[in-house]
């Protein structure tokens, strides 16, 4: 071997061998630096190419042979600008190294290392650009899982709509042979309720100040076909009237109330509907004093029991409740639990089962 070519004593250092000169500690670190100095510098056309040429297409073929071409090209390159770099930072120095002699060693010794920082470069950009597709198919799907919670609720909530309109209209149909004057009240209160109805169209939470107001007017239009055989009672305390609650989330529960617990029998009944909190919940009750069990509630297969129950699992998952069953002394309850904005939660007053009678201090009370 020639004592006067370079040595190296790192793959990818070059400095002059120890009986020449003495190697300083600033002269390693400068030396160091300026090694990985220009791999960064050969890291952006390297990252520029990776976002090109990716392997996960059908020309995966083609993209592993030009980052094999331009590898090597990059280890050379590197070879050619460290050697460069080297000769300005010796030519002050002895010995006098010449560029062919320091080009053969530096290639001989830090090519395939120089290839390996390239594939390293290509990964690491393949890495993020993977991590960045997944990124954004990860938000697709959450927005396209919304957009079909949202459709299918609206969905359930159009079921809902002409359901509630035929059963109406057949009352108003029914009273038009006996009292024409209280079927004509009827058509005007239920042109007030469609309007009231279509003013939330495509919302699917409101306070509950409002859904007790529509659950008002329809109640009006009830109370004409049944008149002294429907009371109604509200148990709601004042500081839950402006909580969110799921749009006409009562109106199908009350008019099952009234079909089931009301309609069949000829003596009075009363419909109950009532607010409170429980821990982070609010819960809904709606209850009336009928038969109980009929052969649609003991199934659970009404159409607003059964759309009611699935639209809270698309609204709030498993953060909700829905319990119904039939009261001991008689009637039915329906109760609807869902989550209380983060700054209102209280705390619940003690006692109660799931189909109890709700808390009635404090209340107010108004009757239909």
């Amino acid at each position: 071997m020639d004592p006067h070519c370079p040595r190296l004593r790192q793959p990818v250092q070059l400095h002059p061998g120890p009986a020449r000169l003495p190697v300083t500690w600033g002269f390693a670190l400068t030396t160091a630096l300026a090694d990985w100095y220009l791999f960064a510098l050969l890291s952006i056309p390297a990252l520029a190419l990776a976002r090109r040429h990716h392997f996960d297409g059908a020309h995966w073929r083609r993209s592993l042979a030009v980052h094999g071409l331009a590898g090597a090209i990059f280890a050379v390159v590197w070879v050619v600008l460290r050697v460069g770099v080297e000769l300005w930072r010796s030519r002050d120095r002895l010995p006098v190294f010449y560029f062919g002699e320091m080009f053969h060693w530096t290639l001989v010794r830090s090519f395939y290392f120089n290839l390996l920082v390239y594939w390293v470069v290509v990964g690491a950009s393949h890495g993020v650009e993977f991590y960045r597709r997944y990124r954004e198919r990860e938000m697709r799907a959450v927005e396209l899982e919304k957009l079909l919670a949202q459709a299918r609720l609206q969905a359930l909530q159009a079921q809902l709509n002409p359901h509630f309109l035929f059963n109406t209209l057949n009352g108003i149909s029914t009273l038009m042979h006996r009292d024409v004057e209280a079927a004509d009240r009827m058509i005007v209160r239920l042109s007030e309720l469609l309007r009231r109805a279509l003013e939330n169209v495509g919302t699917q939470e409101v306070p509950l100040r409002d859904e007790l107001e529509f659950l008002r007017s329809y109640l009006e239009i009830e109370q004409v076909r049944f008149g002294p055989r429907l009371t109604v009672e509200f148990v709601v305390p004042p500081d839950l009237l402006d909580v969110p609650v799921p749009n006409l989330i009562l109106q199908p529960l009350v008019e099952n109330a009234i079909k089931h617990g009301i309609a069949p029998h000829k003596a009075a009944g009363c419909v109950e509907i009532a607010a409170r909190r429980e821990g982070e919940m609010l819960v809904l009750s709606v209850r009336d004093n009928g038969a109980g069990n009929t052969p649609a509630t003991a199934t659970g297969a009404g159409l607003g029991l059964a759309n009611t129950r699935a639209r809270l699992g698309h609204l709030y998952g498993t953060r909700h409740r829905f319990e119904a069953g039939p009261l001991p002394e008689g009637g039915y309850a329906v109760h609807v639990g869902v989550p209380l904005p983060p700054a209102s939660p209280a705390p619940a007053p003690p006692g109660g089962s799931p189909i109890a009678r709700p808390p009635r201090d404090p209340v107010v009370r108004v009757e239909a």
